[in-house]
């Protein structure tokens, strides 16, 4: 099959997004199909064979430059004008600007491609790609209402009308979401949630989980973990990924159980204010832009892997922790029970209940101090990585929901 696979951003080394794109596509090559990724900024890394379309938008969200004004000379189109027009207005415009661009990059090659299986961006251009017949698939990984909702419990004030202002394109996507032929998501749990907030039919989603590359994330020697080492990645330091929990609960674990916590992602000002207060600066780094291998070493150099998130529609980070046979301690909501699903030490971790730092300290205080607990979840956990959630298998489930929708597309123009 011809395959284009959309995404409007795909961050490489932190983020899903990213990460699913570079991993589907070149599976999905190695299964002897043809892929065109077409991404906004920041744009993916991707393997040999696969090809890449760059659409670029005004990049508004560079980590270097955030909320930027750009120049009038980079103005191209009406589109850059309401991309830069929304920002201003504290709304988040890239599902939408970019649904645009690539609506009118393909208008006039609908038939070089089987199918369109684009990635989480729900914007009106993809609509408009189905209506001129081309076949689309969308996938969610989980609705954003998730995300929202958790966001404004959080904010106050002002904060809270930005928040809702910045929340604005979740109303679009759920509109989208409901005029969507077919839909992919990722969990039983993010299928449930997406019926629930968007109002779509049961029967028009397909589930196929996010897989992991198992020959990158893979066990170490368990004597080369580092004694006491906390990990735990955290995409965008939200309330939705639970870190000011972590921060709470280590401030009842003992010191000598744990050596330091290592966050792969950006502080924001409060949790760094946070860690400053609780006196653990000193115990608390952070890494940004790991490339895939020093991500996996960093993950299987850990004693525990943490997932402390108030809310998650499927968690690479936890799948890949498991691929590297680290035990983890995880919240209790989403997708997590389903991935760390088992009884006692027949679990790949630990489940406890979200937002709750004394249940989270407890658990990471019983598998500090159990290594040998620790190393039998880390088989668990790899195992089952292994078996279930390999990218080769996610590749040959994805292809097979491809060519159901292609059939009875052709079946319909048939008719």
């Amino acid at each position: 099959m011809r395959i284009a696979l959309s995404s409007y951003r795909s961050k490489p080394h932190s983020g899903g997004q990213g990460i699913y794109v570079r991993n589907l596509s070149r599976e999905l090559v190695r299964l002897g199909h043809e892929v065109d990724v077409f991404s906004g900024q920041p744009y993916p890394e991707l393997d040999e064979g696969v090809g890449l379309t760059k659409i670029p938008s005004l990049d508004l969200y560079r980590p270097e430059d955030p909320f930027r004004r750009p120049s009038p000379r980079e103005f191209r189109d009406g589109i850059d004008v309401l991309e830069f027009l929304t920002m201003c207005t504290s709304g988040f415009p890239e599902p939408r600007t970019f649904s645009m661009r690539l609506a009118r990059h393909l208008r006039d090659q609908l038939s070089a491609y089987d199918i369109l299986h684009d990635n989480q961006t729900l914007g009106p251009g993809v609509l408009q790609l189905a209506r001129r017949g081309m076949p689309v698939l969308t996938t969610i990984h989980h609705p954003i209402s998730q995300d929202r909702r958790l966001e404004l419990e959080a904010a106050h004030g002002w904060d809270r009308i930005t928040k809702r202002r910045w929340y604005g394109f979740v109303s679009m996507q759920r509109r989208v979401a409901l005029r969507c032929e077919h839909l992919l998501t990722v969990s039983e749990q993010s299928a449930h949630d997406i019926v629930t907030d968007f109002g779509v039919r049961r029967e028009r989603l397909d589930v196929v989980p996010v897989g992991v590359d198992v020959d990158t994330f893979t066990p170490r020697p368990y004597a080369d973990r580092v004694p006491g080492r906390l990990v735990a990645i955290v995409s965008a330091d939200v309330p939705l990924k639970g870190l000011s929990v972590l921060v709470a609960a280590l401030t009842k674990v003992e010191r000598s159980a744990w050596s330091e916590l290592v966050v792969v992602g950006n502080p924001g000002d409060k949790t760094l204010k946070a860690i400053a207060d609780a006196g653990l600066t000193d115990r608390v780094r952070f890494e940004q832009g790991l490339s895939t291998p020093d991500l996996a070493d960093l993950m299987a150099s850990a004693q525990v892997h943490v997932v402390p998130s108030l809310y998650e529609g499927f968690s690479l980070p936890t799948v890949e922790a498991m691929a590297c046979g680290t035990a983890l301690v995880a919240s209790r909501v989403g997708a997590l029970p389903e991935l760390l699903a088992g009884s006692g030490d027949e679990a790949p971790g630990l489940l406890v209940a979200p937002g709750d730092p004394d249940a989270l300290a407890a658990a990471l205080t019983d598998l500090l101090t159990h290594p040998d607990r620790c190393a039998r979840m880390g088989e668990i956990g790899r195992h089952r990585a292994v078996s279930t959630y390999s990218w080769a298998s996610v590749a040959r489930a994805t292809a097979a929901v491809y060519e159901k929708i292609v059939d009875q597309h052709r079946q319909k123009d048939s008719a």
